[in-house]
């Protein structure tokens, strides 16, 4: 647990999801000296309880998309910041996969519109079209 607060310590000051830094098992491994394994396993069944409320361990674990750049971003701040685009979409005239690929480029977020997709998708959240209304 020492490591993972010490990884993701910013999110135990702030309580703001976005702040979860990406991780990995092979992280936390490498800080404590313990096998992957034995991670994976603990972190399965156990929570900790947060200023924030009970999460389990493998809430802190997430996956990381590296920019053209080399910069490495958190997977879970690309999907906050599309589902508050989308959320804020005019619903007369919601934003294609496109759009909101330009949109997430803008706020520094430089993805492919595939990948929008494959996020929006994730977040159970359907196309433009269907999102009409």
């Amino acid at each position: 647990m020492k490591a993972i607060i010490d990884i993701q310590h910013k999110f135990f000051v702030d309580g703001d999801e976005a702040d979860l830094r990406p991780m990995i098992l092979k992280d936390v491994a490498d800080k404590t000296g313990l096998d992957i394994s034995t991670i994976s396993r603990v972190s399965n069944i156990k929570y900790v309880q947060t200023k924030w409320g009970t999460f389990p361990l493998r809430f802190f674990f997430t996956d990381s998309y590296t920019t053209e750049d080399g910069e490495e971003l958190s997977t879970r701040k690309i999907k906050i910041a599309l589902k508050e685009l989308i959320d804020q979409e005019d619903k007369k005239k919601p934003l294609s996969d496109d759009q909101l690929r330009e949109a997430l480029n803008k706020k520094g977020f430089p993805i492919a519109r595939r990948t929008v997709a494959k996020y929006r998708e994730q977040l159970g959240l359907s196309v433009a079209r269907l999102r009409k209304g």
